[in-house]
């Protein structure tokens, strides 16, 4: 078997750890150092996908349909939001790693077939958060993977994203009838309940890390009520 040979590393803001490209062969991995390790493999992708096409499936046909991709990853989850719509979409993608988003423009970028590429693609090197408390009522979905869900573990302050008051302002920021999609590792009843609390229609499904097989992961979708303005 071919050796894994390490393509770059990258520090996480406030003390989070390096995060480390490696590959082998045409195998692509990214890992946290520390007992975490594996974060993404291009092997296992199925659910990234997944999270955009659950939460994108009302835009097919929305013209001009706005959409915040929270966390590069390896490109899948863009990739599959562009995918699921139109050509006049827009579509910001936010990481907070500038590292990240270069290796997604050369060795890793063919692994989802370079959505950085697209013109309807506008980067944001920073917070995702920082696009959730400006104006209200400008998405038509947010699509969050961000670490392993509602419990932050590269970057402690993605915690404000799944907290009461970072829950309200991504309703405030979603249009009547806009969808939040969030990855998770695993369900949380906790989280689920908060996103009721502050007005979601809520539904979990659970995918797959491949198609049909591997570990089950979560899919949180709340849809901010058509009739519905603000907070």
């Amino acid at each position: 078997m071919k050796p894994w040979i390490e393509l770059g590393s990258a520090q996480i803001p406030n003390n989070g750890g390096t995060l480390t490209l490696r590959q082998r062969d045409q195998e692509f991995s990214i890992s946290l150092s520390g007992p975490r390790g594996e974060l993404m493999n291009s092997r296992r992708f199925h659910s990234e996908q997944q999270l955009s096409i659950l939460g994108c499936a009302h835009l097919k046909n929305r013209e001009k349909a706005r959409v915040l991709v929270g966390g590069m990853g390896m490109g899948y989850t863009l990739a599959a939001a562009l995918e699921a719509v139109p050509a006049s979409a827009d579509v910001i993608v936010a990481d907070l790693i500038p590292e990240v988003v270069e290796w997604n423009r050369g060795p890793l970028g063919d692994c989802a077939g370079r959505p950085l590429d697209d013109g309807r693609v506008t980067v944001h090197i920073g917070d995702v958060a920082e696009l959730l408390v400006a104006p209200k009522e400008q998405y038509d979905a947010v699509l969050l993977d961000v670490d392993n869900g509602p419990e932050g573990l590269t970057h402690s302050d993605n915690n404000w994203l799944y907290s009461v008051e970072g829950t309200s302002c991504i309703y405030k920021s979603l249009k009547p009838g806009g969808v939040l999609a969030v990855w998770s590792a695993s369900p949380d009843a906790v989280y689920a309940s908060r996103l009721k609390k502050a007005g979601f229609q809520v539904e979990v499904k659970t995918v797959r890390e491949r198609p049909g097989k591997g570990a089950r992961h979560a899919i949180f979708l709340a849809k901010k009520p058509a009739g519905k303005r603000g907070g």
